[in-house]
């Protein structure tokens, strides 16, 4: 513990994965990668740049004196430029040369971009484990019938794995999502001010060829293969709302899928993870709250919020940048990312270890299947000569009679009260032989089969990693 603000998600729930990708070491030290790679392109092309003035940088990549940098920052107010002087006493050979023909966003902007790419890389083989997992238990529960539901009110029979599978596909949406990101992220480069790369034109007297390889260099460096197009001083702030974006698709359907465990645990049909020692109430002794799959309600509610920022940052970048967008992306970018990676850690483990209590659910499809069996009884009944305007009316009636008798607490006698109809023509015997769940079940352990079967060449890069949540 510490005597100031900490955020829950470094303490409680993201990953060390993440916590480093997003750690000030991280971030400057990618400043300093920078530098040494334009500074290391500028030399190749010409510039009068020394080969021991790249090599000094490089010996002090990692060695950052933050307390310089934050006494240096206090008196020039620009985090940049105290971390170019930093450097610059470390390396005093090359002082002179960091930052060449740079802006601060050379830096600042590019960095991010490898940060975001790598966290989204972890991102997705998260998510893929989550999907891997889903994808075990829709096929080891695919033939399990269970009471569907739609409004939230008894409907048609489904099966336990079926419905997994419709968690499954969300996930397989947001799979393309990151990946449209993924490959659609570019390296800024060095650009310039303006993005016009007019300091460059003086440099390389006047050689966009020079320009455009220095450019190719660094991002090679940094394993980029394309550079935007065209920008201002910063890159498309529009790459970080289609980042947040593929993120909070992620939540939805994390959401989605905890809080339809949390429904089913209410009904002891389905239960997430419960350890040996765990205590669900701090009063009620005996309970088993679904805390993982709230706290992934939780944090998805937070991650759906957040990517609301990147979207109003891009509507307002006034003509080639404006700073206001700074001290919201510090925010709101690494905790977008951080959520995340907490969400899909509980969602790994969650989807790990759920439990089928068959027997409870055996039991609710039993209480409703005599009501869901109505119309294959009726077509039976039309089999043997029945009216069926006279057997729906029949149904309908023996129906209402039978759930206002449930609503007083007494089991359901739907099919006594049908076979008692002479006009209906079906003994109780022969009701009974029709209410076999797995009549009612449709495609669904084909439909399951066929959908795991598709998607499972994705699911071998999945992380494989179990997920341990902290508390």
């Amino acid at each position: 513990m510490t005597d100031k603000y900490e955020s829950p998600l470094s303490s409680r729930y993201a990953s060390p994965y993440m916590l480093g990708l997003f750690s000030a070491d991280k971030r400057y030290g990618t400043w300093r990668r920078l530098w040494v790679a334009l500074a290391e392109a500028e030399m190749k092309l010409g510039l009068p740049i020394t080969r021991e003035q790249v090599d000094e940088l490089k010996a002090h990549l990692d060695d950052i004196d933050y307390e310089v940098v934050a006494a240096r920052e206090k008196e020039v107010r620009h985090d940049v430029m105290a971390h170019v002087y930093a450097y610059g006493l470390k390396a005093p050979s090359a002082a002179g040369i960091i930052h060449l023909g740079a802006t601060s966003c050379y830096v600042t902007d590019n960095a991010d971009i490898v940060i975001y790419r790598d966290a989204l890389r972890h991102i997705r083989g998260e998510l893929l484990s989550v999907m891997r997992n889903l994808a075990d238990f829709a096929m080891n529960t695919r033939s399990i019938p269970t009471l569907g539901y739609t409004h939230y009110q008894p409907a048609q029979l489904v099966t336990v794995g079926k419905r997994a599978s419709l968690w499954l596909q969300d996930l397989y949406t947001d799979l393309h999502e990151v990946d449209f990101a993924l490959e659609n992220i570019k390296f800024l480069g060095c650009r310039g001010t303006t993005g016009t790369e007019a300091s460059f034109m003086d440099l390389f007297e006047g050689s966009g060829a020079k320009i455009d390889e220095m450019n190719r260099l660094i991002a090679a460096d940094f394993g980029f293969d394309e550079l935007f197009d065209v920008c201002g001083q910063t890159y498309p702030r529009k790459l970080d709302s289609r980042i947040l974006n593929a993120l909070s698709s992620i939540a939805q359907s994390c959401y989605r899928m905890a809080n339809d465990i949390r429904l089913l645990q209410h009904d002891r049909q389905i239960e997430e993870p419960f350890e040996k020692n765990q205590i669900g109430s701090s009063a009620m002794a005996y309970k088993r709250n679904p805390m993982r799959s709230e706290r992934i309600c939780s944090l998805a509610r937070y991650l759906m919020a957040d990517s609301a920022n990147a979207s109003m940052t891009a509507s307002v970048q006034w003509l080639e940048r404006t700073l206001d967008d700074s001290a919201n992306r510090r925010i709101s970018m690494p905790e977008g990312f951080l959520a995340c990676d907490a969400i899909l850690r509980l969602a790994m483990n969650v989807t790990d270890g759920l439990r089928v209590n068959e027997k409870i659910i055996e039991r609710t499809v039993r209480e409703y299947l005599p009501f869901i069996a109505t119309e294959n009884l009726m077509m039976e009944a039309v089999k043997r000569g029945g009216d069926r305007q006279q057997l729906h009316e029949i149904i309908r009636r023996c129906s209402m009679e039978a759930t206002a008798r449930m609503k007083q607490g007494e089991s359901c006698d739907l099919l006594e009260r049908l076979a008692n109809e002479n006009e209906f023509g079906l003994s109780l015997d022969e009701m009974e032989k029709l209410l076999e769940p797995a009549l009612y079940i449709g495609r669904c352990p084909e439909q399951v089969e066929r959908f795991v079967e598709k998607i499972k060449p994705l699911l071998e890069s999945a992380l494989n990693e179990k997920a341990e949540i902290n508390l």
